[in-house]
């Protein structure tokens, strides 16, 4: 009787105990498409830029054009000077920060051109390597703020009409982003930002926004109501089913997508995963390693990789929607999404290319799960030929 007790207790063990045994994960990539080097974004609110540049550079790539390296700054102090004009003609009502939306690239590199990184670095203008617009920020959310919420009765102008706070504002990007350029050489040709932009043989209207939720009907555009989208940029609305069918055909077709996302979300860590743990869904986790890791603090969670295996929440329509609605999806993060990859367990996950430098365990990539890209995800920017036949013809593209 003991020796059939201790067989059975012996079974248990393997059979639970060894079930619930959590490693690291382990993964084995699907397909991976051409990405350019890791950068840094450093202090600055600038990942709309760094991400949607990375997808850019990627498209060169894909189109043989070979490997580019444009400045990001270049485009920020455009955007800035753009913005700050919108906040006060809209006495305030759109904000003047730091974030964007991946459309004020599309939209700058027709609109101003592009430029190689060389001619304008980040951090040069206060000897550094790295941005840190900290300062900037003060100075010119102030300046900002003084005129577009100003009991004025009139802005002052120069002798040719032309409002004097704009050329403090542009003064002032000047001496903490550089002088944009208006020439240059590259590879021994002279260019302007424009030519250059026009040699690449890029198209901006190539590009398209996608999204998805149900305050908008499916398969028309619409103006994503976040902050940072104030330029009021359009996207094509499709069921989350379709979103993520996108996001398969993209990558296996080899395109690389501009991701939005919240990463604020307690499953994205700062080791280079992002999870959906099926908490949600009435799973009893306790006393698993991935319930001692949900109750650590925030800080504790983001520095310390998620438990594998996990089974992971595959979130509705609704649940989406729900969590747009309450605010508990911000447009926190852009990423450039290049890969596909799975875990030791078959999990299939997306390879994310970052803007935080060589940080985390694998050197500044991240790997996503399908169920937090499914349920966390603002909205994409894609190549259109990208999109599978049958779901651009409903968007008449």
């Amino acid at each position: 009787m003991k020796k059939i007790v201790v067989l059975a207790l012996g079974l248990m063990m393997a059979s639970g105990v060894m079930a619930q045994e959590t490693t690291t994960p382990e993964f084995t990539v699907v397909k991976e498409n051409p990405i350019t080097s890791i950068k840094n974004q450093a202090q600055a609110g600038t990942c709309w830029c760094y991400s949607s540049l990375a997808f850019i550079e990627s498209e060169l790539l894909r189109m043989g054009k070979g490997e580019y390296d444009f400045s990001e700054m270049f485009l920020v102090h455009n955007t800035y000077l753009d913005r700050a004009d919108k906040a006060v003609r809209t006495h305030g009502d759109v904000s003047f920060a730091q974030g964007g939306s991946f459309y004020d690239v599309i939209y700058g590199m027709e609109k101003f051109g592009l430029v190689p990184e060389a001619e304008m670095r980040p951090g040069v203008m206060y000897g550094k390597e790295l941005s840190n617009h900290n300062e900037l920020s003060a100075v010119s959310d102030a300046v900002v703020a003084a005129i577009a919420e100003g009991n004025h009765r009139s802005l002052q102008v120069d002798p040719n009409g032309q409002p004097l706070w704009k050329k403090a504002i542009e003064a002032i990007h000047d001496i903490y982003l550089g002088v944009r350029p208006e020439k240059f050489t590259y590879n021994g040709k002279e260019y302007t930002p424009k030519s250059f932009y026009d040699s690449l043989g890029l198209n901006a209207e190539d590009y398209v926004s996608l999204t998805s939720y149900t305050h908008h009907p499916f398969y028309e555009s619409f103006v994503l109501e976040i902050p940072d989208n104030w330029r009021w940029a359009k996207s094509y609305n499709l069921p989350i089913d379709e979103l993520m069918e996108v996001f398969d055909n993209a990558i296996m077709n080899g395109y690389t997508i501009a991701w939005g996302s919240d990463v604020s979300e307690k499953g994205f860590t700062r080791m280079g995963t992002a999870v959906l743990p099926e908490e949600a869904n009435g799973t009893d986790l306790q006393g698993s390693d991935m319930a001692k890791w949900l109750k650590m603090s925030e800080a504790e969670r983001k520095n310390t990789p998620a438990p594998m295996p996990v089974n992971q929440k595959w979130c509705t329509q609704e649940e989406r929607q729900i969590a747009y609605d309450n605010w508990e999806t911000t447009d926190d993060h852009g990423m450039q999404i290049f890969g596909i990859a799975k875990d030791q367990n078959g999990t299939e996950y997306y390879m994310v290319k970052n803007s935080w430098g060589e940080a985390g365990t694998y050197k500044g990539i991240w790997y996503a799960s399908k169920a937090f890209v499914r349920y966390k995800t603002m909205n994409i920017i894609v190549n259109k030929n990208a999109i599978p036949k049958d779901i651009r013809k409903k968007l008449n593209l």
